[in-house]
C-alpha cells in the first residue's frame, strides 16, 4: 500500500483533549510545515483555566474508575489494547504527524508508531510484575515498602519524535496507575490528541489521557508550577529543562525527570570496522536531519584512519534522498522551522569564521521548505562554537586523536552527557572507555537505539535528571512509604 499523501487532504484533531473530548478553541498560534513552509493550522494555546480543567479532569477519572487500585493486570489488559489500536490506525496516524513534524511517513510507519506500540506493550507488562516488597527485619516487626502511583503526572514532550516521545511519557505513567495531563510541543499537538483519543477508543478511562495545546511561558508554565500536579516528566532543551526546575522550586516541591540536550561523541579507533562506523555516524547525523538529542554530532577519530573514514561518512552524507515529510520515498527531513534553520546556519559559519573548515554542506537547500545541507566541518578546537553548541541539525564535526587519554579528553564536552559512541574490535578498551565516558548511555560499534525497550536513556552533567525507558521509568512513576508494623 502506498504511503504518500496529500497534505491539504488530513483531517487534524485541532483542539485540547479533556474528559474524553476535544475541545475546539480559537487557535493563536500559526503553524507551518517544514517541508513546504505553507501555512495549514492554528494551534490554541492552554490558559491557566484550561490547564485547571484538564488536571480535575484526570482526578477526576483516577477517582472514578480507581485506576491506581484495580487489579494490576486489568492496567496491563487496557494498555495492550490501545497499543493494537496504535498499530491499527498506523496509517492515519503517520499522516497527521508527517503533515506537521520532520518525519518522514515512510519512516513513521516502519519505525516510529511500531516501536512507539511495543513500548506501550513493554511498560504495560511492569503493572503487575513491579509492587512493594517485605524487607528483613526482627521477628517482632513486619517491614514493608511500599509502592504506589504519583496521582496525576505533568508530561512536556519536544517537536522532533512526537509520537515516541508521548510513548515515553504516557506508557510508564499509565502503567503505573497514573493519570497525565500532556503537554506536547505547539509546533507539532496533533498526533498526541489522536493518540489520547484511540486510548479511549480501546477502553483507558476518559480523562485518564488529557491533552492540552499551548506553549511552553503560557501552558507549560501552568502545568508544571500546578499544585495538583504530583510529578513532572520533560524532554527538551537544557534551557526549557532548567525553566522547568526554577517554576517547580518557585511554586513547590515535585519530582521531575528530566531528558534534556545533548552534544553526543563519536569516538573511533584505528581497529574497528571503518565502513561500519561510517554508515552508523552518517546515519547518526543526518536521521531526521540530526534534530536528536543524542545525535552523534562530534567525530573523534584517530589520526592514522582519519582522512579514509572521514571520505566514507561524507559520500553517505551525500547520498540521502531529501524531500517532503509526506513522500513515502523520502530519506532526509527539513528543519522544523525557518527560525530553527537560520540558528543551524549562524552556529555553522561562526564555526568556520573560528577556523573549522566546511568539507560538505554549510548552506541552506535551494527548495522548499526549510531543509539544510549535511555538513561536516573539520580543523575545529574545543571553543569552536560546532563544538560547544547544541545545534539540533544536521552538522557533523571532525577532530583527530593519537592516544586512548586525548580521546578521553576530546569526548568530554563541559555541559552535556547524553549519549556517546566507540567503535573498536578491542574488549578491554571498550570496558575501559565504558566506565569513564562521562555519558548515561554508551554505544559500541553501533549508534542507536535497538527495541529492546529495558535500557533506560538520561543523561549525566546537564543533560538531565532521572530515566525514560526501562525498568527505571516504570519506578520513577511510582513513590514509596516505608511501613513498620509491630507484631
Amino acid at each position: 500500500m502506498g504511503l504518500s499523501f496529500d497534505p491539504d487532504t488530513v483531517s487534524l484533531p485541532v483542539g485540547h483533549f479533556i474528559g474524553g473530548e476535544l475541545i475546539a478553541t480559537e487557535g493563536a498560534l500559526e503553524m507551518r510545515r517544514p517541508s513546504d513552509g505553507k501555512a495549514y493550522a492554528a494551534s490554541p494555546v492552554a490558559d491557566v483555566d484550561m490547564v485547571d480543567r484538564a488536571v480535575a479532569s484526570a482526578k477526576a477519572a483516577l477517582k472514578a474508575s480507581n485506576w491506581g487500585g484495580v487489579r494490576p493486570r486489568e492496567r496491563t489488559r487496557a494498555l495492550q489494547a490501545w497499543a493494537g489500536l496504535i498499530e491499527a490506525e498506523a496509517e492515519t496516524l503517520a499522516k497527521i504527524e508527517a503533515l506537521c513534524s520532520t518525519r518522514p511517513v515512510g519512516q513513521l510507519v516502519a519505525g516510529d508508531i511500531g516501536v512507539t506500540a511495543e513500548q506501550i506493550r513493554f511498560f504495560a507488562e511492569f503493572a503487575d510484575k513491579e509492587g512493594s516488597e517485605l524487607v528483613p527485619t526482627d521477628d517482632t516487626t513486619l517491614g514493608m515498602i511500599m509502592s504506589q502511583p504519583y496521582g496525576v503526572v505533568g508530561a512536556i514532550t519536544p517537536w522532533n519524535f512526537p509520537i515516541s516521545m508521548a510513548g515515553w511519557k504516557l506508557g510508564p505513567a499509565l502503567a503505573a496507575g497514573n493519570a497525565v495531563v500532556l503537554k506536547p510541543s505547539e509546533m507539532t499537538p496533533f498526533s498526541a490528541v489522536y493518540m489520547a483519543q484511540l486510548a479511549v477508543r480501546a477502553g483507558l478511562p476518559a480523562g485518564l489521557i488529557n491533552v492540552v495545546l499551548g506553549d511552553g511561558p503560557t501552558t507549560g508554565t501552568a502545568l508544571t508550577g500546578h499544585p495538583e500536579i504530583a510529578k513532572v516528566s520533560f524532554t527538551g532543551s537544557t534551557r526549557a529543562g532548567s525553566a522547568i526546575m526554577e517554576n517547580v522550586a518557585r511554586t513547590g516541591v515535585k519530582p521531575m525527570t528530566l531528558e534534556l540536550g545533548g552534544k553526543s561523541p563519536q569516538i573511533v579507533f584505528a581497529d574497528a570496522d571503518l565502513d561500519k562506523a561510517a554508515t552508523a555516524i552518517a546515519g547518526s547525523v543526518t536521521f531526521n536531519a540530526g534534530q536528536a538529542c543524542v545525535a552523534g554530532t562530534r567525530l573523534i577519530v584517530e589520526k592514522s584512519v582519519a582522512d579514509r573514514l572521514t571520505a566514507a561518512i561524507l559520500e553517505k552524507m551525500k547520498a540521502v534522498r531529501p524531500g517532503p515529510t509526506w513522500d513515502e520515498a523520502t530519506q532526509y527531513s527539513p528543519i522544523i522551522s525557518e527560525r530553527q534553520r537560520a540558528r543551524v546556519d549562524g552556529i555553522v559559519r561562526a564555526a568556520v569564521e573560528a577556523g573549522g573548515q566546511c568539507l560538505t554542506g554549510g548552506g541552506v537547500m535551494d527548495s522548499p521548505g526549510y531543509f539544510y545541507e549535511p555538513t561536516l566541518i573539520a580543523d575545529v578546537d574545543q571553543a569552536n562554537p560546532a563544538i560547544v553548541e547544541e545545534i539540533f541539525g544536521p552538522v557533523l564535526t571532525v577532530q583527530t586523536f593519537e592516544t586512548e587519554e586525548e580521546a578521553l579528553a576530546l569526548s568530554s564536552h563541559p555541559t552535556y552527557g547524553l549519549a556517546s559512541g566507540l567503535f573498536t574490535s578491542d574488549l578491554s578498551r571498550t570496558i575501559r572507555f565504558a566506565r569513564k565516558l562521562e555519558a548515561g548511555t554508551v554505544w559500541v560499534n553501533r549508534y542507536s537505539r535497538s527495541r529492546d525497550h529495558i535500557l533506560p536513556t538520561g543523561g549525566y552533567k546537564r543533560s538531565g535528571i532521572g530515566k525514560d525507558l526501562g525498568r527505571e521509568a516504570y519506578l520513577a512513576n511510582r513513590r514509596t512509604k516505608s511501613v513498620l508494623i509491630s507484631l
